[in-house]
């Protein structure tokens, strides 16, 4: 039997992070090579073909447009390419969510499409990189991985794009999921889903953007004023993300500066930031006299990135924007 041939899209991040010492906090996040993470990874005797590109070298705190017009190009490539079973792309823990997610709305849920990053730098004490990495060739290799969507791999799970979040800042097992729990339990040598493919067949939700328009987040804080939505207005924002309090919500000024907004054509969604749960329409905030979206299950980074992907598609519309987060 021919080993499964992935295709591995390096971007740096702290599973190719290196540091002064063994035992120390400090590194430098993409200090290695992809080449030498595949090396490391081939002496574990997996049963893949692993095809190296770098994309970039750089801790994911700098991940933007720029790189994820490559990420996007080179997996679209790589679904097309029947050579190709597979893809892995080695990333950063920090926005990782963001951009598993964006990929997730603008590719054809066909082949595996795993994103994996490690919460220790390659060289650190009970480094977690190789094991997570080992994994995600496990899920990518697997014919059964396919129709599922983007994926992540963390910690022995595997996680939905969409669903998965980093909810810590260093613990090994950093990520959460919302509102699903894991897609499957994954170790090197065993992988159980706990579901069939849920996207079989399905094709991109959105076509990738030829750029992305400025959308920023708002934090609510008790006794902030309407300032801040001004400025955003001042600095061109085509779309505001409010992280609110509680369910998504805001001083009474501030929401009343957000519908005016909206008023005037810049799409305004509200989420939480708390760190899990459903934002709901019209509870305590009237979405519909005020114009306003309720993000459902989508925290403030996933929703921002939603919002440009429709904005960018000229969705703008409050109902046809609340239609994109109630899916």
């Amino acid at each position: 039997m021919t080993a499964p041939r992935i295709l591995v899209l390096g971007t740096g991040g702290t599973i190719a992070g290196a540091g002064a010492a063994g035992t120390g906090s400090a590194y430098r996040p993409g200090g290695l090579a992809l080449e030498v993470l595949i090396d490391h990874l081939a002496a574990l005797g997996l049963a893949a073909q692993l095809v190296p590109q770098e994309i970039a070298r750089i801790g994911s705190q700098d991940m933007g447009w720029p790189q994820w017009q490559a990420l996007h190009a080179a997996c679209t490539a790589a679904l097309a390419d029947p050579a190709v079973d597979g893809v892995i792309v080695t990333h950063g823990t920090d926005t990782a969510e963001e951009t598993g997610f964006l990929l997730d709305l603008t590719l054809p849920a066909t082949k595996p499409i795993v994103l994996v990053g490690a919460m220790r730098a390659a060289d650190a004490v009970g480094a977690d990189g190789m094991r997570n990495f080992a994994n995600a060739v496990k899920v990518a290799s697997d014919p059964a991985a396919g129709g599922r969507g983007v994926m992540l791999v963390m910690g022995d799970a595997v996680l939905a794009a969409r669903d998965a979040r980093k909810a810590a800042t260093s613990a090994i097992d950093a990520f959460r999921t919302f509102p699903r729990g894991p897609l499957a339990r994954v170790t090197p040598s065993s992988l159980d889903w706990f579901a069939p493919p849920h996207r079989l067949g399905e094709g991109a939700r959105y076509p990738f953007p030829t750029e992305l328009p400025r959308v920023a987040i708002l934090t609510a804080g008790a006794g902030m004023d309407a300032k801040p939505v001004e400025a955003l207005l001042g600095i061109g924002a085509r779309g505001i993300v409010l992280a609110g309090m509680g369910q998504g919500n805001a001083p009474r000024v501030v929401l009343e500066a957000l519908a005016a907004c909206a008023a005037s054509g810049v799409p305004v969604v509200r989420a939480a930031r708390v760190d899990e749960g459903i934002v709901d329409r019209n509870v305590e905030v009237d979405d519909d006299t005020l114009g306003l979206v309720a993000a459902r299950a989508l925290g403030p980074a996933k929703a921002r990135m939603l919002l440009m992907v429709l904005v960018a598609n000229g969705i703008t519309d409050a109902g046809a924007v609340q239609a994109a987060f109630d899916g």
